[in-house]
């Protein structure tokens, strides 16, 4: 049996795509490159360049490949964008998704790990989150997987789709061959990387929120301890394991100006940054009480360390100067 990773050429998507390979896992990949890379996804697996709701190409997709199981990445994920261009984020990420669970249903696929987020939350009532913290998003971003999460639990009722959303918090760090490119690149973390190795001036988002310092507090996360809740998401599913909704973090937040303190350290370079007016749709703090995840899937993170986690990134941007090319 096969897992289709749908978004498997963009950053969380390549890197959970190389950790399935890497555990024994027949995988296909399904991305429509408008924001991955097809070098980041290895040429010996099966890539089917299409959007998730070419109907065309998934049925081809499922009478070549004995798929059980889907990962699913594809979406548009810049919060800031979602706030300035809600239109593309509520027709790509919310009806393409929808276009696409019912395709799943009628070729009979019923296991799936959505890759959700902690923006379902919005500005949180309680530090830690845990899953029952009420949801109320903050931008246009977080409202999409809001109502796909909502469709998964309608479809388990009505249709048996079992699923699994992971509401990860902040993403970040690389493996050796896989790491964060975007254009324009929206996350603090390589933007501090970028102007420690002097490609571009960092800029800082609003110094007067309630936190520690003024800047916006994050909890990240290593992309390959992602990787690895994925898998234990699948196997959580294909055991027969019901439905979930997961926070995947470390249980630590840093703030904006604690990031920069750290990749001073591991850099070895002075930092320097200006400041600007509050971005619209950014929560003050989000940080995750990740004990369902320990418990219900034994996932545990490798690298919780903010320092272990820039320094993945650096090596990668260090080693690719020009990304994928």
């Amino acid at each position: 049996m096969a897992i289709l990773v749908t978004g498997g050429a963009g950053f969380i998507g390549s890197v959970t795509v190389e950790a399935l390979v890497k555990s024994g896992e027949d995988v296909v990949v399904l991305d429509n490159l408008s924001r991955g890379f097809r070098k980041a996804v290895n040429d010996s697996i099966p890539f089917y360049k299409a959007d998730i709701s070419d109907a065309e190409t998934l049925g081809k997709i499922f009478s070549e490949h004995e798929i059980d199981a889907c990962i699913h990445f594809a979406a548009y994920a810049y919060v800031g964008e979602s706030v300035t261009e809600p239109r593309i984020y509520f027709q790509n990420n919310a009806v393409g998704s929808i276009n696409f669970f019912d395709i799943l249903i009628e070729n009979n696929i019923k296991n799936v790990v959505f890759s959700s987020t902690c923006a379902t939350y919005g500005e949180p009532v309680e530090i830690p989150i845990n899953e029952s913290h009420p949801q109320n998003p903050a931008n246009p971003y977080g409202w999409t997987k809001f109502i796909l999460e909502r469709q998964l639990e309608a479809y388990d009722d009505a249709y048996g789709l079992k699923h699994v959303a992971l509401r990860y918090f902040n993403a970040a760090g690389a493996t050796e061959n896989r790491g964060e490119l975007h254009d324009p690149e929206p996350h603090i973390l390589p933007n501090i990387i970028f102007a420690a190795m002097g490609k571009k001036s960092l800029k800082i988002f609003g110094n007067d929120y309630p936190t520690i310092d003024g800047t916006c507090v994050r909890d990240y996360i290593h992309v390959a301890d992602l990787a690895d809740a994925h898998i234990k998401a699948v196997n959580h599913l294909r055991n027969g394991g019901d439905s979930e909704k997961i926070n995947l973090g470390n249980g630590h937040g840093y703030s904006v100006l604690q990031c920069i303190e750290a990749a001073e350290k591991v850099t070895g370079k002075t930092i320097e940054y200006e400041l600007q007016e509050r971005r619209a749709g950014d929560p003050s703090h989000l940080v995750a009480d990740a004990s369902k995840a320990h418990e219900l899937l034994g996932w545990k993170p490798q690298f919780p360390s903010i320092e272990q986690i820039i320094q993945s990134a650096w090596d990668f941007f260090e080693s690719h100067p020009n990304g994928y090319e």
